[in-house]
């Protein structure tokens, strides 16, 4: 069996907003949302910008208690607030229907770095029987999808993906085939991650993955662009209601986009560089392609992975020529981590609900601060300003350390 599969609602959180609207205007007005890291001191840091959300309230936003609220972690306070807000537009009644056919998809990167930290002073400033009985559940990674599911007593397919910067992707992917093959009706899935901490600073930090370019914070994260020199790290999180194609019609629910096909590959050549020939990524594409039965031609624009790394920018450009050939010239290509900077293994979520919007809006978001284009990265990558343009079909990367590729392709419905 295979079933047809639709986007139903949208949440984000994001230092660009976490109202879909409010988080998209900012996007196709070309705004920044990365800035000074205000949660910790940086003076001993040779990197003191990220994508930082400012007053973040998860208590007051998912009308929660204190206490209840201090048993999450950073990530999952971000991943519940999304889903909620993904929820509310897709106008679902999770109290009505069979819930062991609602299940939740939400991975991330890293998991609960705030938490191991918090844990690990309070372990050695105070000993080990100060260490807080709600560690273990706080930190995992699957804490995310399974407080969401406790949240609203989803009992479905339940679980967590934990492949890097790709994970939302996979997560998102993986809902996908769970109701194109009739295991679920619903499925609520993406991404979170809270990493801007001491440790995930200086840990990206020390492996020279982060951009030092820090006197002009708004200017630092520039895919494509000559003068890249690193990505700037961000938080949040992107979650998406994926809902068979004929019970959100029956139900009237607004339908957003319809997803058409996954793809994932594995690199197999380094735990951190990309294949310099893109060569993984390229089959990703191809499979997603071929998993939504279209032709490379069909393709109007792709979200790209282009995380503003001097290697992986020029291997996604090489990789997107492999398989598209002369129709590469005629896509438009933009990468939104020029605004958000990379959320890594949430930064899929937010921007399968990117390219979501792009099909409803019919435009292509810009890529910002690309002010000298690099000779080896030369395709259209929408510079600077949004195009407003015909839309059917949209590719989605995502590609993580560890060599991790996940591909989804993306319809408009008319």
């Amino acid at each position: 069996m295979s079933r047809r599969v639709a986007v139903t609602g949208l949440g984000v959180v994001t230092a660009l907003g976490c109202e879909v609207s409010e988080f998209w205007d900012n996007v196709c007005a070309g705004k920044s949302g990365v800035s000074r890291i205000n949660r910790f001191d940086c003076s001993a840091f040779n990197v003191d910008i990220a994508g930082e959300i400012p007053q973040f309230d998860a208590a007051s936003m998912l009308g929660l208690l204190d206490k209840d609220i201090k048993r999450l972690d950073r990530f999952v306070q971000f991943a519940m607030v999304a889903a909620d807000r993904a929820m509310r537009q897709s106008e679902i009644d999770f109290d009505e229907g069979d819930p062991y056919r609602y299940g939740v998809l939400v991975g991330s990167g890293i998991g609960g770095l705030n938490e191991i930290e918090n844990q690990h002073t309070m372990l050695f400033d105070r000993g080990p029987r100060r260490v807080s009985p709600f560690m273990i559940p706080k930190l995992m990674v699957n804490a995310a999808a399974g407080n969401i599911s406790v949240r609203w007593k989803l009992r479905g397919p339940n679980s967590a993906v934990a492949t890097a910067c790709a994970s939302a992707t996979n997560a998102i992917g993986d809902a996908f085939k769970l109701i194109q093959n009739d295991m679920a009706d619903v499925m609520v899935a993406g991404g979170s991650e809270a990493a801007i901490t001491p440790m995930g600073v200086s840990g990206f930090a020390r492996m020279r993955a982060l951009s030092t370019n820090c006197e002009t914070p708004s200017a630092a994260s520039r895919p494509w662009d000559r003068d890249r020199d690193g990505f700037v790290i961000a938080e949040g999180a992107g979650v998406m209601i994926l809902e068979e194609m004929e019970r959100a019609r029956r139900r009237g629910a607004p339908i957003l986009a319809e997803m058409l096909g996954y793809g994932m590959t594995a690199d197999g050549t380094h735990m951190t560089a990309p294949d310099p020939e893109g060569r993984g990524a390229a089959r990703a594409m191809a499979a997603a392609l071929r998993d939504a039965r279209i032709d490379p031609e069909s393709v109007d624009y792709i979200n790209a992975h282009g995380t503003s790394t001097p290697l992986g920018d020029v291997a996604e450009t090489t990789a997107i020529k492999t398989v598209f050939g002369e129709h590469a010239r005629n896509l438009a290509v933009s990468s939104t981590k020029s605004h958000l900077g990379h959320l890594l293994g949430a930064s899929g979520g937010v921007e399968c609900v990117i390219s979501t919007l792009a099909l409803t809006e019919q435009i292509a978001p810009p890529t910002i601060n690309l002010e000298n284009p690099d000779p080896e990265c030369d395709l259209d990558y929408v510079p600077h300003e949004p195009r407003r343009m015909k839309i059917d079909r949209i590719l989605k990367n995502s590609f993580g350390f560890g060599g991790h590729n996940a591909c989804l392709v993306f319809g408009r419905v008319a």
